[in-house]
């Protein structure tokens, strides 16, 4: 029964903001670390960014570090992911993902079928 998905995908020009949002059910949302991964057109897995469980510890690739902030509403077991100052390489489809265990952040067991996110003039 564990579902993950993601809204708020879309059309938006460089230098833009969008916030993409995953909802969550089926397990104990606020037990466990949350990851996005987004994957570009022809490219393969890129992990993006993780939040722990109370969301007072988070996570970012280098690539999206100062530009998108993951956090978490455990009383609505949503994921949010706002991103801002979109570029060109943002695109790509993003998938919200479970973490395998809830002590550590590492493997992800859970994934939604993606929001496609494109950045483009």
């Amino acid at each position: 029964q564990v579902q993950l998905v993601e809204s708020g995908g879309g059309l938006v020009q460089p230098g833009g903001s969008l916030r993409l949002s995953c909802a969550a059910s089926g397990f104990t949302f606020s037990n466990y670390w949350m990851h996005w991964v987004r994957q570009a057109p022809g490219k393969g897995l890129e992990w993006v960014s993780c939040i722990n469980s109370g969301g007072d510890t988070t996570y970012y690739a280098d690539s999206v570090k100062g530009r998108f902030t993951i956090s978490r509403d455990n009383a609505k077991n949503t994921l949010s992911l706002q991103m801002n100052s979109l570029k060109s390489k943002d695109t790509a489809v993003y998938f919200c993902a479970k973490a395998v265990l809830i002590t550590w952040p590492h493997g992800m067991d859970y994934w939604g079928k993606g929001t496609l996110v494109t950045v483009s003039s």
